[in-house]
């Protein structure tokens, strides 16, 4: 894809990936529509970048419709949609602990977000043959998040959507993406601001993921790893799904505190 002129719809756009998406989409010249729950933070990105806010929950249908139309009646077609919004919370203990209303939210935020703005958009998308649907997953989408079982499962179900979403329309000119990073410096690692400031191992900045991410839409690459060795992690998956487990249970095992809880600090190496 040309991103030249093109109109982008970036949701969590105030922060991390989304803002660091929304500047590099920017020096390629595209035409701009940050969106996020905080208005005034998504204002300051579209600011530096001479595109235009909207406040938008994107666990909302009908706000996700309402994006579009601003969009729409600012610059006319949506040709590139970045469905970024996402969040992880963790889990209080064992992996089913979460309450319900996370596991809801996790479903509306990482799944149904996707499947909203692709019922608003492909229906135009297919009538004049030309589109693209871009949706950051995560490695914990092909891989999985220890500690984390809501955030990995909705994950999957988004990598998976990708892949229906290209083998049903890609013969209708729509492009479809699903990014899918492991670690990415930002408020997400849950550790705190001070140990971030540090090099993290594995750890990649959000505007190295923005830059493989626009050169895997230029790419027009159906999965786009910004992380490297997730390709030869999901093999190793794939061809020997019993190993992969018991290497997973020793890697839990040597993040656990003296208590018997997880520690994300020990994941990153500050502990």
């Amino acid at each position: 894809m040309n991103i030249q002129n093109k109109v982008a719809v970036i949701t969590g756009g105030a922060g991390g990936i989304g803002s660091a998406l929304t500047h590099a989409l920017a020096e390629k010249g595209a035409k701009l529509v940050v969106s996020d729950l905080n208005l005034e933070a998504a204002q300051a990105v579209a600011d530096e970048v001479g595109g235009i806010a909207v406040a938008c929950d994107v666990s909302k249908e009908a706000d996700i419709q309402a994006l579009i139309a601003a969009a729409e009646n600012q610059y006319g077609q949506v040709d590139l949609f970045c469905s970024n919004a996402g969040f992880g919370r963790g889990e209080p203990s064992h992996a089913a602990s979460a309450a319900d209303e996370v596991w809801q939210l996790q479903w509306d935020v990482h799944v149904m977000a996707h499947v909203w703005a692709s019922r608003d958009l492909l229906p135009k998308m297919i009538e004049r043959g030309d589109g693209y649907l871009l949706n950051i997953a995560s490695a914990a989408g092909l891989l999985n998040q220890i500690g984390d079982a809501a955030y990995s499962a909705t994950k999957h179900a988004a990598v998976s959507l990708a892949e229906s979403l290209a083998i049903n329309h890609n013969d209708d000119g729509v492009k479809v993406s699903v990014v899918c990073p492991q670690y990415v410096n930002t408020n997400i690692l849950m550790i705190d601001d001070e140990a971030r400031k540090k090099p993290l191992p594995g750890v990649i900045t959000p505007e190295q993921c923005a830059q493989t991410i626009v050169k895997g839409i230029e790419d027009e690459t159906f999965m786009i790893l910004p992380h490297e060795r997730v390709a030869e992690f999901y093999q190793g998956r794939a061809m020997a799904p019993g190993k992969w487990i018991e290497k997973m249970r020793y890697y839990r095992q040597s993040l656990l505190d003296d208590n018997g809880r997880l520690s994300f600090a020990k994941m990153f190496g500050v502990d």
